[in-house]
Order: C-alpha cells, then sequence, then structure tokens
C-alpha cells in the first residue's frame, strides 16, 4: 500500500536580508558603504534586503569578508528560505488538485489496499500524486493522455472510457511488476516453451494462476494479477518495463477458457510485436493499432487450436 511520505519542513523561514539589514544596523553600516566593501550594485543589495533578490554562493563568500558572518550561514538562510517558498507553493497546488483528483477510483483503490485510506481530501492529493510518482495534475497528463514517453513506450489513454480509473490499474500492476524477479528473456526459449505452457493448461492440479506465473518467470515475463476497478474493466494489458516484457491480468476467482486466450493475446504481443507499445484490451482507443490486436488475437487462435477469425 501506498503511504503517505512525511516530510520534514520549517514552519516558517525567513529571507537572509531580515539578518543582512538587521547585521548592517549593528555594524553601523549604510546599504550604500556596504555595497562598496563587497563590490556589489547598490540596487542589488537593497532588492537583498527587500527578499526581492537572492543571496549567491559568490555574494555569500563577499558577505562573509565584511559581516565576520559565515558564507555556509548565509547560504543556509536563503536555501531554507527558498524551500519554505516552495513548499508554500507546493500546498496550494495540491489544494487546487482536489477537484481533479475525484477523477480516480479512490475508494476502490483503497478496498484493494493500494493506497492509503485517509480522511482529507488533501492528503489524497498528496497520496495519488505519490502512487503515481508525479508532481502535478499536468504530469499526469502529460505521461498518461499526451504520450510524453514515446522512446520508452507509445500510451496514450485519450478516448478511453475512464483514463483515470485505467491509469490507476496500469500502475498498480507496474509496482506488482517491480517486485517481481524474473530469469533473463530470450524470446527463442519462450517460443520453446509454448508447449510446457500448454500442458500446463491441460493440468487440474494445484493454483494455475501461480504455476502459470512461476512458468512465465523462468522465460523473463512479469505475470501480475491486479484486481480489476468498476470503472476500468479490463482483461489484461502488456508493455515492457525496464527490457522485461510485462503482462498484467485482472486478478481471477477461477481459470477459464477465456483467460487463456486472453493470456496467449498478450504472449502474441509480446512476440510479434515491438517494445515501444503499450496493449490494452477491451478499450478502444482513437489511434488504436487494430491491425496488431489482430495478429494478437490469430496468434492466440493458433496456439489454442482454435477455429480461424472469419
Amino acid at each position: 500500500m501506498n503511504k503517505k511520505i512525511e516530510m520534514y519542513s520549517n514552519p516558517m523561514a525567513f529571507h537572509p536580508g531580515v539578518t543582512l539589514a538587521e547585521k548592517l544596523g549593528e555594524m553601523g553600516m549604510g546599504v550604500k558603504e556596504f555595497a562598496i566593501r563587497t563590490s556589489k550594485p547598490e540596487k542589488t543589495i537593497y532588492a537583498i534586503i527587500n527578499g526581492s533578490s537572492s543571496i549567491t554562493p559568490d555574494m555569500a563568500v563577499g558577505f562573509e569578508s565584511v559581516t565576520r558572518i559565515p558564507a555556509h550561514f548565509w547560504m543556509n538562510m536563503q536555501r531554507s528560505y527558498d524551500e519554505f517558498i516552495a513548499r508554500e507553493k507546493r500546498k496550494q497546488q495540491i489544494k487546487d488538485a482536489v477537484k481533479w483528483i475525484n477523477n480516480f477510483p479512490i475508494s476502490e483503490m483503497c478496498q484493494n489496499g493500494w493506497i492509503e485510506d485517509t480522511a482529507s481530501e488533501e492528503e489524497n492529493v498528496e497520496i495519488i500524486f505519490d502512487f503515481f510518482r508525479i508532481n502535478s495534475e499536468k504530469a499526469w497528463v502529460s505521461y498518461y493522455m499526451q504520450q510524453k514517453l514515446k522512446l520508452l513506450f507509445s500510451i496514450s489513454l485519450h478516448g478511453t472510457r475512464n483514463p483515470y480509473a485505467i491509469s490507476a490499474w496500469l500502475r498498480q500492476g507496474e509496482l506488482q511488476a517491480a517486485k517481481a524477479s524474473v530469469e533473463t528473456f530470450s524470446e527463442k526459449s519462450l517460443r520453446d516453451a509454448i508447449p510446457t505452457i500448454l500442458k500446463l493448461k491441460q493440468s487440474t492440479n494445484g493454483d494455475t494462476c501461480k504455476q502459470l506465473q512461476q512458468l512465465c518467470g523462468k522465460y523473463g515475463i512479469k505475470l501480475v494479477f491486479t484486481e480489476s476497478l468498476s470503472e476500468a474493466p479490463i482483461n489484461g494489458a502488456t508493455r515492457w518495463i525496464n527490457d522485461t516484457p510485462c503482462i498484467q491480468m485482472q486478478s481471477l476467482d477461477k481459470w477459464d477458457e477465456q483467460n487463456w486466450f486472453t493470456f496467449f493475446h498478450e504472449l502474441g504481443h509480446i512476440l510479434l510485436h515491438g517494445k515501444k507499445d503499450i496493449f490494452l484490451e477491451d478499450i478502444d482507443y482513437v489511434d488504436k493499432e487494430k491491425d496488431k490486436e489482430e495478429e494478437a488475437d490469430a496468434y492466440a487462435h493458433e496456439i489454442l487450436n482454435l477455429p480461424k477469425i472469419i
């Protein structure tokens, strides 16, 4: 389960210009004189004192010589202030995203144990951000809706029935796959292993899901089973994660012929198609590559010795 990350932050921080003004008063030195002694423009010193400009490392070293206050003190103050301001902006970003996260099936995600259940809407925002490893609504849109990761794989949920629920289901699959350890993938070994996999299909002994999962791992495939979401009724998905093929299927109470067809359909994508695509079953994309879907269907029909598609 993804839990909210607790991060320390100062409840308040002052711009180092406040301390500089106090020190100049203590020294009985005016801004003009201080500017001359530190070889900095007078307007720059005023900007620092007014809090509209930052102290740079070069300035900090120069200030050290005149104020006798170590450069690291000035830099630490500036860093603390900058972080404080950034976190204040972050608080507003979180508030602005409260409405947006209502698009996600948060209740179901909590029930499935994917995320922590909280009573605070703003905490829910942080939990959703952490779940997807993103820092904003814009980042989610770029990743899932605008295909910004074309170098890794091509994914677009634009035009799907509920891209928010689907993205949550896919993300949970990624988290499950990250925990799985498998052998190095070999296409030849996988093709040679098809008869062995088919023998498992005929077997009635044991847990089919677990046995198939172990068998896939032996040949370099991560097979994960993910709880379904009511708004993301997907039977299966295939993609490559860090050069390892991953098949994601819905958690199953009973393994039947349809499940075997789905599995071999996904396997077909691995053997027939490239690493840059992600394939989702039962989803009609605007830009869905129907030819590849038909090829994967044909592969499953052939392996399972089913009647040819007309």
